[in-house]
């Protein structure tokens, strides 16, 4: 594996060096564009720099030089302000606007290149791909060493976008996360997003030797997306982003070399790699944790439909009898579930079926009475027959906390039946949470006014919702993560209200009303504004 630093080892470190210096600069503001979602306009800018770079060639510039960093600059800024005009005045959506600049200024800049091949000193295999292992050959004397040109470049630029992103950084981060507010308060948000999308042009034609005009799209875009799976602070995507840059390129490099196959296309092939890793194992938004979170809710509730269909058996509530068979055959998640409260002690196997012990009977009356309190809360403010009370009293069984059942108690007046005539179990103290629940902001306890007036009977559609809130640190915002219906629409009647939620627990739901239908998709601080008649259950 490390004969590649044995063999013409200068070579390949400065190849290396020049890679992972591109790579970094192109992530540190990728991380900018990814979170500000820009990307397609860093893919736009790659391409459409290619003009600028030809012009600058034809009129005498060397490639690499400062006067195709000039001209490469005003294509990159060309590409935003048609982009924001086709935007603006061709009723086009941005991305499909950017879509038509890059690709129209790309293909300009292809047949420049093709048309003057004899003229200037610039391949179009070159401009696409790059030229990464031929760049140590291209050297100037500095100090008594013979470094690469590009890596010059390269290393300058990375330079120039560290300090730049430190000087600026908490206006960048103000800009991304709320552009209005950032407005309001006196940013210059156009003069701060065109000073993005400069360094970006700089990132990107410091890489276009290395990887070319294509692949350094992939240096941009792909490490910061990554890292953004992984952690959630932003300046921990931003150095995450530059670290898994880096790697990348050492790791893509060297496996270029042992295939014997490009440099810049394998690079962009581990990056890529490194995404797909980060996809799966990502604590919060992985495949993984996703599987796991949702077979965990499964099972448990698995587990407390079995307490609750055994409690009701005993109760005379139940239509099935009480046998192994009739609770084991349904499914074979019922019946793991069985065995698993079984050897918890929850449930003990007689000759005549399954009988509740007591710690199993605790942790049943907890699910029936969750299950009764929200169906007789449905019954006194929704206009449903009873007969539609249940199913989604069925889903809500699983998640209220103890404030939250002493909220909907509190509201129904303590009510001791359901609508169906059946007895609501009383709560035990301090066995109301049996079952372990997340915390939330909902857990403190009730001031006055926290419990929203219930109205007087409106007519509004009612279902369950089931979302989750994941907090983003200093981002300063939160963001929607799980639910199961895409439109939230709200009724007016609810004082504002911020839910803080573990992401790893991504269950709080609500009944919502459908007066304003209001829709809710949040990139920024999030406050339940002008809300929901209803409670948000911890």
């Amino acid at each position: 594996m490390f004969s590649i630093f044995t063999e013409s080892s200068g070579m390949h470190a400065w190849a290396i060096a020049t890679a992972a210096m591109v790579s970094a600069g192109a992530a540190l503001v990728g991380t900018l564009l990814v979170v500000r979602r820009m990307s397609l306009l860093g893919d736009a800018i790659s391409h459409a720099m290619l003009p600028g770079i030809v012009i600058a060639v034809l009129a005498g510039a060397r490639p690499g030089g400062i006067f195709v960093l000039v001209g490469a600059v005003a294509a990159g800024l060309l590409t935003v302000w048609l982009t924001q005009v086709l935007h603006a005045q061709g009723a086009l959506a941005e991305d499909a606007s950017a879509g038509v600049v890059f690709t129209t200024l790309f293909a300009i800049g292809v047949v420049m290149v093709t048309a003057a091949a004899s003229r200037i000193d610039l391949d179009p295999s070159c401009v696409l791909y790059g030229i990464l292992e031929l760049l140590p050959f291209d050297t100037v004397r500095l100090a008594g060493w013979e470094i690469p040109r590009a890596f010059i470049t390269a290393t300058s630029v990375s330079a120039l976008l560290s300090v730049a992103a430190l000087l600026t950084w908490k206006t960048q981060v103000f800009v991304a996360f709320d552009a209005e507010a950032a407005r309001a308060a006196g940013v210059p948000v156009g003069i701060v997003t065109t000073g993005l999308l400069a360094a970006t042009t700089l990132a990107t034609v410091a890489g276009f030797e290395a990887v070319g005009a294509i692949l350094v799209v992939a240096m941009l875009v792909v490490p910061a997306a990554a890292a953004e799976l992984l952690v959630h602070r932003l300046h921990q995507i931003a150095v995450l982003a530059v670290v898994l840059a880096v790697c990348g390129t050492i790791i893509g490099y060297w496996a270029a070399w042992h295939w014997n196959t490009s440099a810049a296309g394998m690079i962009a092939v581990v990056l890529g790699i490194e995404y797909i890793v980060a996809a799966v194992v990502a604590p919060d938004d992985g495949i993984v944790s996703r599987v796991s979170t949702r077979l965990s809710l499964a099972w448990r509730v698995a587990c407390e439909d079995r307490l609750a269909t055994l409690w009701r058996i005993d109760e005379g509530t139940a239509v099935a009898a009480r046998s192994p068979a009739a609770l084991s055959v349904a499914a074979l998640l019922n019946w793991a579930a069985l065995q698993w409260l079984v050897a918890t002690g929850r449930v003990a196997a007689t000759a005549s079926g399954w009988q509740l012990l007591p710690r199993g009977k605790t942790e049943a009356a907890v699910v029936v009475r969750s299950h009764r309190l929200w169906e007789a809360w449905l019954g006194r403010h929704a206009d449903l027959p009873v007969d539609h009370l249940h199913p989604p009293a069925e889903w809500v069984e699983h998640h209220l906390g103890a404030l939250a059942r002493m909220r909907i108690e509190a509201d129904v007046g303590g009510q001791e039946s359901d609508p169906h005539g059946r007895e609501i179990p009383r709560e035990r103290k301090g066995v109301g949470d049996a079952t372990p629940r997340h915390s939330s902001a909902c857990d403190q306890p009730p001031q006055n006014g926290q419990i929203p007036a219930v109205l007087g009977r409106r007519h509004f559609s009612v279902g369950t919702l089931f979302w989750g809130f994941e907090d983003h640190g200093d981002f300063g915002h939160s963001r929607m993560i799980h639910k199961q219906a895409k439109g939230l629409e709200a009724d007016s009647a609810l004082a504002d209200r911020f839910v803080p939620v573990n992401a790893r627990t991504p269950l709080t739901f609500g009944v919502i009303g459908m007066d304003h239908h209001q829709t809710f998709e949040t990139n920024q601080t999030v406050k339940l504004v002008h809300g929901f008649r209803e409670f948000f259950f911890c």
